[in-house]
């Protein structure tokens, strides 16, 4: 017992807490700036990620993953509050999301996450790690003035974002912003060629925001004009707390809007937890396999309380979780220190949290994006073939043009195609010899043979010709559907016509008479 107590203890200090600390200095941004795009009070996304640390870890069967409010839950959010006109009435559809995730968790349909292709998920990886460096570049360079999270790749190219604005660009950037963003990546390419995660304490992304803060000080000491303006600070409100909203539960039943959003948000929020999951269970290099009922559960829990105590949806969120993966983090607990980090931070010390330079936080995830879709990946998808690449880039395209889940639909169709374009040829063959002057085939069905062969074997039986001899075997066959069955005993009728020998192995002729 003292020395699993001593074990957990050790890897809490040396992996788990570090790793906490990286994903805080993640998380704190992307909760304020996700609150922001969603049209919720600030508090709201703190909260989000506070529950999602302290609460959600707890109850999830996820080692490495972590939760909080997501960006492709910004647009539903969004439009949900406005049409239902009362925060604290959007706070019941939340509840409600809540409620269909718990009830989907005991129906165990999590296992649809199973049903991804990896192809797919790579694709989502990918573009999210594209999405994360193309945002992050303008904070990167100090342009402190375009919203950069709302969701949508080709959301940069609108008059709001970066390049609508290239001709102010010189009023918004500074030059001590980049001098910090170039220090911080320094520092993260020092770390990683001379200081493995395995054999250092501090994390790299805690290294890269103290040096963006020593940076910034010595900038004030000497009078720079490379200080950073307050907008290329972290800003969180002393009062942060001060007006939370709870939900209003008298008015639960007047209008079946907050039903049909809290649905919709609750099936977003499913899918998007479940595609989290599949995709951190792979960046795990201990194999492990988060069980996805009981996540589904512990996300529901979660809602129902961000509904409860204010705060705006949460779901599984892949950057964080990548975050966590690439700080070194072992087990559960690296999610729960975030949680008590960010509650920390902004309860005692929010005067250090806004001493933290955005081009500092910038460096961070544009590491963690670069990790998401290394050049490495695209080379290896392309040596696997079209079949795997083409699901893969397109799920990329498709998320950059549109969201995320309609990106990852599209790469499942394109990835269906192929399953079905495959099943078409490969589950009989055909041999074809003579004997003496006569013809003889033989057809050798496999494992499973549905009424996706239907049409290819049907045109490969009207091909064999006349005064022939044709062998059908199915005595392999663990399924043989019942439209091939009848295709079967349809030819068996029309052989003796065309003066076909046909033998037939494994297989039960199905009477066919009533259907005419």
């Amino acid at each position: 017992m003292r020395k699993r107590i001593r074990y957990y203890r050790l890897i809490l200090l040396r992996h788990d807490l570090p790793a906490g600390l990286s994903v805080f200095l993640v998380a704190l941004p992307l909760c304020l700036g996700i609150a922001l795009a969603s049209g919720a009070p600030l508090y709201a996304g703190i909260l989000s990620g506070i529950i999602g640390g302290l609460v959600v870890s707890i109850i999830s069967g996820s080692q490495l993953g972590v939760s909080g409010p997501a960006a492709g839950l910004t647009t539903v959010v969004a439009a949900s509050i406005v049409s239902l006109g009362d925060y604290k009435i959007f706070l019941l559809s939340v509840m409600v999301a809540g409620l269909f995730q718990v009830f989907l968790g005991f129906l165990k349909l999590g296992v649809i996450a199973n049903y991804f292709p990896s192809a797919v998920i790579k694709g989502m990886l990918a573009a999210i790690g594209i999405i994360l460096i193309s945002k992050q570049i303008p904070n990167a360079l100090g342009y402190d003035r375009p919203d950069f999270w709302s969701s949508g790749f080709l959301n940069l190219f609108s008059p709001k974002h970066f390049f609508g604005n290239i001709e102010n660009f010189h009023l918004h950037t500074s030059a001590g912003a980049i001098t910090i963003t170039i220090a911080s990546l320094w520092v993260f390419f020092i770390l990683k060629k001379y200081f493995p995660v395995r054999h250092t304490l501090l994390p790299a992304p805690l290294i890269a925001v103290a040096a963006g803060i020593i940076i910034n000080i010595i900038f004030e000491r000497i009078a720079s004009t490379y200080l950073l303006k307050q907008t290329q600070l972290v800003n969180i409100p002393n009062n942060l707390f001060a007006q939370i909203s709870f939900p209003d539960f008298s008015k639960i039943f007047s209008t079946i809007e907050i039903w049909k959003d809290g649905l919709i948000i609750g099936l977003l929020a499913t899918l998007e937890t479940l595609l989290c999951v599949e995709a951190i269970d792979k960046l795990d290099v201990r194999n492990r396999i988060t069980p996805v009922n009981k996540e589904l559960f512990a996300q529901g829990i979660g809602n129902i309380l961000c509904g409860l105590l204010g705060a705006i949806p949460m779901t599984a969120v892949i950057v964080r979780g990548s975050a966590n993966v690439d700080a070194g983090g072992r087990t559960k607990l690296s999610a729960f220190t975030h949680g008590l980090f960010l509650l920390l931070a902004v309860l005692l010390i929010p005067f250090v949290v806004n001493m933290i330079p955005y081009a500092s936080l910038a460096a961070i995830l544009l590491v963690t994006g670069y990790n998401l879709t290394k050049p490495k990946l695209y080379r290896n998808m392309w040596s696997l073939g079209w079949k795997q690449f083409l699901p893969f880039i397109f799920t990329i395209v498709v998320i950059l043009a549109t969201d995320l889940l309609v990106g990852v639909c599209i790469g499942l169709l394109i990835s269906i195609y192929f399953i079905i374009q495959n099943n078409f040829s490969a589950e009989y063959k055909i041999q074809k010899k003579k004997q003496h002057d006569t013809e003889v085939f033989y057809i050798k069905l496999n494992s499973m043979v549905t009424f996706l062969n239907k049409v290819n074997l049907k045109d490969a039986l009207d091909q064999i010709p006349e005064y022939s001899v044709l062998t059908i075997d199915g005595s392999e066959s663990r399924f043989i559907d019942y439209d091939i069955l009848e295709i079967i005993s349809e030819y068996s009728n029309k052989a003796h016509d065309r003066h076909i020998e046909l033998h037939l192995k494994g297989i039960e002729k199905v009477n066919i008479t009533a259907i005419h």
